[in-house]
């Protein structure tokens, strides 16, 4: 009798042992201090969770993208539009969206800029290059207006850090960035002219369709389903907190980079305008509406396929 109770706890001790080793592991590439790494920072996996993660810090979104092509992680944060290309080509990503911010166009809180049409005649900074997709998509906005935006402002294109120095000397009228240096900007007394979801609108788009997402392969994703899920659910519950509970906030202040409140707040409001409360069928068809329009415009950037792919999204 004492063997046989031996024998069982020992088993007991066996199963536990095989159901935490049988835990699978999502091999994440993140920017250090970007908005998923606070976001990472905040997740809080149930102790019988079916996923552990392993973290992997990449220099810039294109080093993000080479590790996941490469296999090196398993996941990563990247633009739709990308994703979109690849899987056009014949590669298996899928996309799943994390957030609706995207950039914005800031101008001086004294600037005579008042619409998009005041940009002619003007010096505008370009945090990204010609292929930039709200550079594109403000292009075809000035289009709808009855002109043509390219040719009329002055352009200078160089990484977000720059064109933010650039709008501080005036050495640019006005910026278009990425949504957190505009969030900085704004909190030092420069405004906002139009934000990538205005931009959206004016073109007809009123869905608030996501910016970016995670991506990683289908085949992968199929073969870990459970877990891929439940990171995805806690990822999401992880945002929540950060918007809703201002101790968590606190907890990854020193990730944002910000040593005045003002930008904190500005970092924070955008962070969790973000985020994605609806995710239907009308959110993916605007997204191949936004495709067929970029296509239109820079079939560089989309590849060679016209029409969103089949299977894209998660």
């Amino acid at each position: 009798m004492k063997f046989k109770t031996l024998f069982l706890i020992a088993c007991l001790l066996t199963t536990h042992y095989s159901v935490a080793a049988e835990k699978d592991l999502i091999r994440i590439g993140v920017q250090t201090f970007g908005t998923v790494d606070w976001e990472l920072t905040a997740i809080a996996p149930a102790a019988d969770a079916s996923y552990q993660l392993e973290i992997t810090h990449v220099a810039n979104a294109e080093a993000g993208k080479i590790a996941l092509q490469s296999g090196a992680v398993d996941m990563i944060v990247a633009d739709w539009v990308w994703v979109a290309k690849l899987r056009a080509s014949g590669n298996d990503f899928n996309f799943y969206p994390y957030s609706t911010t995207s950039g914005a166009v800031v101008i001086p809180d004294d600037s005579p800029i008042k619409t998009l049409a005041d940009l002619k005649g003007k010096r505008l900074g370009i945090g990204g290059g010609e292929l930039d997709k709200n550079w594109l998509l403000l292009q075809a906005l000035a289009k709808q207006q009855g002109f043509d935006l390219a040719t009329n402002v002055e352009k200078t294109f160089a990484a977000p850090p720059l064109i933010s120095e650039q709008l501080k000397q005036k050495h640019v009228d006005a910026a278009l960035t990425y949504w957190h240096f505009a969030a900085r900007l704004q909190a030092q007394g420069f405004k906002q002219l139009l934000d990538g979801k205005a931009i959206l609108q004016g073109l007809g788009i009123k869905e608030n369709i996501p910016a970016i997402g995670y991506v990683f392969k289908q085949s992968w994703a199929t073969e870990h389903k459970t877990a891929v899920n439940q990171f995805l659910a806690d990822s999401k519950q992880a945002k929540n907190r950060l918007c809703t509970d201002d101790s968590a906030w606190q907890k990854i202040i020193p990730l944002t980079k910000a040593d005045d409140t003002a930008t904190q707040t500005k970092l924070r409001t955008g962070y969790c305008d973000g985020g994605i409360n609806q995710w239907t069928d009308h959110e993916q068809q605007a997204i191949a509406r936004v495709y067929k329009l970029l296509h239109g415009i820079s079939p560089q950037l989309t590849g060679d396929a016209g029409e969103l792919p089949a299977g894209l999204f998660w």
